[in-house]
């Protein structure tokens, strides 16, 4: 059993330009329960979802997230991550995470 390290890291860099971007004023954490992480999902019209953080440990969740990087980077307008996915492929995602 392996260590992903390169997935704990690419976890660290995206909450810390979330906090980044919250520390602007352009979102709030306060609604955001211990444990949780708010992610806007959505191609045009986003939508918020709170996910567990121990979502970002999980293999299929890190692919999920290097993707976004590789095609959108960092530098989201939402002050959270942003993920430019489709809601259904984004519930299917995490349907599987939570099945296994």
């Amino acid at each position: 059993m392996g260590i992903r390290l390169p997935g704990f890291f690419l976890a660290k860099q995206i909450l810390r330009q979330s906090v980044l971007n919250a520390k602007k004023g352009a979102s709030t954490s306060l609604d955001v329960p211990k444990g949780f992480l708010a992610v806007y999902v959505g191609e045009t019209q986003m939508k918020r979802f709170l996910i567990p953080v121990s979502y970002l440990n999980q293999p299929l969740f890190q692919d999920l997230l290097s993707r976004v990087e590789e095609e959108f980077g960092f530098n989201h307008s939402m002050g959270g991550l942003t993920i430019p996915c489709g809601e259904d492929t984004f519930t299917d995602i995490t349907s599987q995470l939570i099945r296994s």
